[in-house]
């Protein structure tokens, strides 16, 4: 879903000379809705770019030009490839960024227009692929296409999704696409093709080779600006194991100002990067793994006690590669940029920071990274804070509390710089007993308010409880079996209780919700513990729900959903059916996974939506030491601050 935007109204007039007969037409400017909305200005020539995070419209409602079809610029990026993993003293390749294309003006890499007319035009975003997460170096994926264009023509823009990295090869290889996976290490197999299927200009480019000497390091993923290096001295790019080079392509703002928009690189500390290759990972212990390319490539992994790192999301980068027991990386999922001109005329914000967009009357800003919000002069705003979702419990696993929830309306705001600090999601644990401790997410904050992070659900056998909410706002884990919900603070929701001992079975409960607690555990009902349901907020203009919690796992393992406001949904074992994720916000929290039959020890929780605050899912268990089960990660919190046009 997206922010629909104000339809600023413009017509032909006739301006006549003084012969009455002499005419001359104003220009008009093209207006459409969609999307996340970003209205700036850039060396005195206004824009409006609409940002798609997730699948939706591009509606056009006026041409600019005379009524007749118009170029707009876009960007492309299609979902980051999984990174890999192997057994028998293998390492995992990193996984492709999915394909990059766009026709921005003056762009190294700019190509074909795509001319619009007063239509709805479909927009597709790819999601990035699973990384693998078992020794054989299976259940990896490759990023999902993205896609622009018109609903019924094959004349749209097609970006291809990243290859995956490999892993224990030949049963487990790199794959090609937008940019190809890097190839497992010991048997130093190739990194896979890029710009595949062949566009120009490329979309992408070649992971790199995986090296069979000590470290035994994974290629890494091709990125959009770069192929991927490579430890192996005979590869085209040899010199790290690193994820290829991704690109920056500004087209949603100043570069340096754009928060939450792309990657950030910290050289020359602009955003707007995109489509960096994932890191190969290394075997024999922290010697070796790389690091992801700029643009949100995901760092490698190791042997020493460290899991692959994914790519960041809405960049389309890859995943990074993990060791022989070490998991890899998911993939970033992709993200697609509309961009035209507007009339000088249009409306001028009046403070900076965040993604600037206008409706109802109202400037909006939207922060889904941390940032400064400036206002020169005094205004009356209208505030809504999130807080960080907790994380799933990872074995038989209760669901994260989500993050607390303020807001107020006309709040007198006196002109000064002020921070804004959004608050992480949780980033959960896996394994067996000695690793499910409980992980709470991180506070929201600005102009001296909190909203606080979610508890973190419980696990069976240790950290049985439920966290409890940070701040004074933040929801209460879910429980796992035998123990306690989390407690709220003075708002937010309780987590639910685990289901009592003594009776056969593990049911967990789902995490609190801002706007109602989480159902309790059950050793016998069939339908698992869901989470607490968020609470709603009309600021964008449509009334979008807020951290929601993430759904337990009942007494067979059956995954809940996660609650409306954004929570994950909780894993399952293979018998069972995974819950779904939550609505939350502008996203949709994932939901659980189920246990494939060749790999009963995945048993992951969903994650919560990014920017809602959802808590985790629950992960399910086979036994009650599963090192295979995980929870599901927090989702990030937000800031939006709005104030009369």
């Amino acid at each position: 879903m997206g922010i629909k935007s104000n339809r600023i109204l413009a017509s032909y007039f006739n301006r006549f000379g003084a012969t009455g007969t002499d005419a001359a037409l104003v220009p008009v400017y093209t207006e459409a809705t969609g999307g996340i909305i970003s209205d700036y200005t850039d060396s005195g020539t206004h824009y409006r770019a609409h940002i798609f995070t997730s699948s939706g419209t591009f509606v056009v409602s006026q041409v600019g030009g005379g009524g007749g079809p118009s170029d707009v610029e876009y960007l492309v990026i299609a979902g980051g490839g999984g990174g890999g993993c192997g057994g028998g003293g293998n390492a995992g390749g990193g996984g492709g960024a999915g394909g990059l294309r766009t026709n921005l003006s003056g762009h190294p890499l700019t190509g074909s227009a795509l001319p619009v007319s007063i239509a709805s035009y479909t927009v597709t975003v790819g999601a990035g692929g699973a990384g693998a997460i078992n020794n054989s170096g299976g259940n990896v994926s490759p990023g999902v296409d993205s896609y622009f264009g018109p609903p019924s023509a094959p004349d749209g823009i097609t970006s291809a999704g990243g290859g995956n990295g490999g892993g224990n090869e030949p049963a487990a290889p790199a794959t090609s696409g937008g940019s190809g996976g890097g190839g497992g290490g010991v048997t130093s197999y190739s990194g896979a093709a890029g710009n595949t299927p062949p566009v120009s200009p490329p979309q992408g480019n070649a992971g790199g080779t995986g090296y069979n000497s000590s470290p035994y390091v994974g290629g890494g993923g091709g990125g959009a600006g770069g192929r991927g290096f490579s430890d192996n001295p005979s590869d085209p790019n040899p010199g790290s194991a690193n994820g290829g080079l991704g690109v920056q392509v500004a087209i949603a703002g100043l570069a340096a100002d754009t928060t939450g928009v792309g990657a950030l690189n910290p050289g020359p500390g602009q955003y707007q990067w995109f489509a960096g290759g994932g890191a190969g990972g290394s075997y024999n212990g922290p010697a070796g793994e790389g690091t992801g390319g700029v643009g949100g490539g995901g760092n490698g992994g190791n042997d020493g006690g460290s899991d692959a790192t994914s790519g960041v999301p809405s960049t389309g980068s890859g995943g990074g590669g993990g060791g022989s027991s070490s998991w890899g990386g998911a993939g970033g999922g992709g993200v697609v940029i509309v961009r035209y001109e507007r009339d000088s005329a249009a409306s001028t914000a009046k403070a900076t920071g965040g993604v600037i967009s206008y409706y109802g009357g109202k400037t909006i800003h939207s922060f889904t990274t941390s940032g400064i919000f400036h206002n020169p002069t005094s205004l009356t705003v209208d505030y809504l804070m999130v807080g960080g979702g907790g994380s799933g419990g990872s074995n038989n696993g209760a669901g994260g509390g989500g993050g607390g929830v303020i807001s107020a309306t006309s709040q007198p705001l006196p002109a000064s710089p002020r921070p804004v600090v959004i608050g992480a999601g949780a980033v959960a644990l896996r394994g067996g007993p000695s690793t499910n401790a409980r992980v709470d997410g991180a506070d929201t904050t600005w102009n001296s308010l909190t909203a606080g992070g979610g508890g973190g659900g419980g696990s069976y056998n240790s950290n049985r409880a439920g966290g409890t909410g940070r701040a004074t706002n933040g929801s209460g884990g879910g429980a796992a079996y035998g123990g306690s919900g989390g407690s709220a603070n003075s708002s937010g929701g309780a987590g639910g209780a685990g289901a009592p001992t003594g009776a056969p079975g593990y049911g967990s409960g789902g995490g609190g919700g801002a706007g109602g607690a989480g159902a309790a555990g059950s050793n016998t009902a069939q339908t698992a513990a869901a989470g607490g349901i968020g609470t709603p907020n009309s600021i964008l203009g449509t009334s979008y729900v807020w951290g929601g919690g993430g759904g337990g796992v009942n007494s067979g393992g059956n995954g809940g959903a996660g609650g409306t406001g954004g929570g994950g949904g909780g894993g399952c074992e293979n018998s069972y059916t995974a819950g779904a994720g939550g609505t939350g916000g502008l996203f949709v929290g994932g939901d659980g996974v189920k246990a494939p039959s060749p790999d009963p020890g995945a048993n992951i929780g969903g994650d919560g939506a990014s920017s809602t605050g959802g808590g985790g899912g629950g992960g399910g268990a086979v036994g009650n030491g599963d090192p295979g089960a995980r929870g599901g990660s927090g989702g990030s919190g937000i800031v939006l601050i709005a104030y009369p046009t």
